[in-house]
């Protein structure tokens, strides 16, 4: 074990060896536990000494000549490093004048949003508009006159054989007769049509629809079936209008028939 070796302690924690002398000082530090605790040792001086540049450098070996520059280095040391600590502060004012400036435009958004939320409610599917849907006209209140209580002819008329009952308002029109009827005790399940016959014979299908296995005013659904329909028949020529059942052959069967 040389003393050089000893002695390369330092210039290998600077880092100034070559490879061959830095091998070889490896080789020598995994045996020598008293170089191993120097290098421990000079670990902080190395990080002290990396923050210092070469003009700093320079101006420390010229102290060693002149005595009077160590004053005047350590000053000038130490003011640079008070300006670089009020460089860092203004930086992080800054930083936080900036985020805090951020946030409040955030959280004032945030209460702009929440505020038109609040005085801007959209409707929704969920949520009727208008207020609570109008029930369903029932029998003792049907209507069919037209929404407010148009005036219309009145027929009424219950089939014998089929049970089934009619209630129909004929409105005379500029175009025809406009039709609006409820049907009740009707069966189900089965397609419907009803047919205007004129005076002259000719007969006319104004309107089809299904009805479904509960049927319409039975004891399964009590709602009676309501519809409208038009015709281009003056109501002076309608002469019978007949609800009609078609079975799956196009064959049509009476279920009710009305003489206005």
């Amino acid at each position: 074990m040389s003393r050089a070796e000893h002695m390369d302690v330092a210039a290998y924690a600077l880092g100034v060896l070559d490879e061959q002398d830095t091998a070889r000082f490896e080789e020598h530090l995994a045996a020598c536990w008293a170089c191993a605790a120097e290098l421990e040792t000079m670990v902080p001086v190395v990080g002290m000494l990396s923050g210092i540049d070469g003009e700093t450098m320079t101006a420390m070996e010229q102290t060693a000549t002149d005595p009077r520059l160590l004053d005047h280095t350590l000053s000038a040391v130490r003011a640079d490093r008070r300006r670089a600590r009020f460089r860092q502060l203004l930086a992080t004012a800054a930083a936080v004048v900036v985020l805090g400036g951020l946030t409040a435009i955030g959280f004032h958004t945030v209460l702009e949003d929440a505020s038109s939320r609040e005085a801007v409610a959209e409707p929704t599917f969920s949520a009727p508009v208008d207020g609570s849907p109008a029930p369903r006209p029932t029998k003792s209140d049907l209507g069919l006159g037209g929404p407010e209580g148009e005036e219309g002819g009145r027929v009424d008329a219950i089939d014998a054989t089929t049970g089934v009952g009619a209630t129909m308002f004929l409105v005379e029109r500029d175009y025809g007769t406009q039709i609006n009827f409820n049907l009740t005790q009707l069966p189900g399940p089965r397609v419907c049509r009803l047919v205007v016959v004129r005076k002259n014979a000719a007969t006319e299908v104004i309107s089809t629809w299904s009805v479904p296995t509960s049927g319409y005013g039975t004891n399964q659904r009590a709602a009676d079936l309501q519809l409208s329909a038009s015709t281009a028949a003056r109501l002076d020529e309608i002469k019978q209008l007949q609800v009609q059942s078609v079975d799956s052959k196009g064959v049509a069967s009476p279920l009710v028939t009305v003489e206005p």
